[in-house]
């Protein structure tokens, strides 16, 4: 009968944590499933509340920016379509950030029971996220038909812009989840920021909107160059590399940042949950 021995030296899990992210890989899965299945556990609707959310918010955005504040689409795509492709990243975004952010509270009772590389938590939010922004794009397809409109051959580059939004999300999301653990006021931020976010992000209109001169500044919100690179595989709009420039960089910066942070203080998750 062969015996495994498990060695216990100081500083091995911090020597190894990366490779264990690999050797956990199956609790990544199960984390994720499970939150696939309670997601709208209970609910009236059901899994159909991802159907709802984007068509309506598509909708009101269309309505309030097209019709009432009369702006104009700068591309050939119908102002509907701009819409919903600008919403497709950024409902993403929004959700992955709220998931991400009390992932780590949210599941507690693992945190101070076992061992496990924790970034595997708040990662598996994100990946969640993945199966919203699914189901939506299968939506923009359907109004791809509707409207009969054949998107633009650079529609090959979009897992490049979804890549980067999964990033940014990640990196962001870490942050805010280690702090809402030491700090749970963060419980009632985060929906702040996303709700301004909603706001300062060109979901229901276009970029070009920005005066010339606050162009960059504005583009320091990195899902700017990324809402532009969607709308520029998906309808053809014009796209400005600067701001995909600064999007990349900030994208870069908070996943790093992230990452160190919460490799920092991840130590003091089971004293302060």
């Amino acid at each position: 009968m062969q015996t495994e021995e498990i060695v216990i030296r100081p500083g091995l899990s911090e020597k190894n944590y990366w490779k264990d992210l690999w050797r956990y890989r199956e609790l990544f899965y199960i984390l994720s499933w499970r939150d696939i299945k309670v997601r709208y556990k209970q609910t009236v609707v059901g899994a159909a509340w991802s159907i709802i959310r984007p068509v309506i918010t598509a909708v009101i955005f269309t309505i309030l920016f097209s019709k009432v504040a009369k702006l104009d689409n700068p591309g050939v795509a119908p102002y509907a379509l701009m819409v919903f492709a600008g919403l497709l990243p950024w409902q993403f975004f929004a959700n992955a950030l709220s998931e991400s952010s009390n992932s780590l509270v949210g599941n507690s009772n693992l945190i101070t029971k076992v061992y496990f590389p924790r970034m595997i938590v708040p990662a598996s939010s994100v990946i969640t996220s993945l199966v919203d922004f699914a189901i939506s794009f299968g939506i923009f397809l359907v109004m791809l038909v509707w409207f009969q409109f054949l998107p633009p051959i650079q529609v090959l580059a979009l897992p490049l812009f979804i890549l980067l939004a999964f990033l940014c999300a990640v990196g962001i999301g870490l942050y805010l989840t280690a702090l809402n653990v030491k700090y749970r006021d963060f419980k009632y931020i985060i929906p702040f920021i996303v709700q301004f976010g909603l706001y300062i992000t060109p979901i229901g209109f276009s970029s070009s909107v920005i005066p010339e001169k606050w162009r960059i500044i504005y583009a320091f919100n990195p899902m700017v160059g990324i809402i532009d690179g969607f709308r520029w595989c998906l309808l053809g709009d014009p796209f400005n590399p600067v701001s995909l420039g600064i999007s990349i960089a900030i994208t870069v910066m908070a996943l790093l940042i992230g990452i160190r942070y919460f490799r920092k203080v991840e130590k003091t998750f089971a004293d302060n949950i």
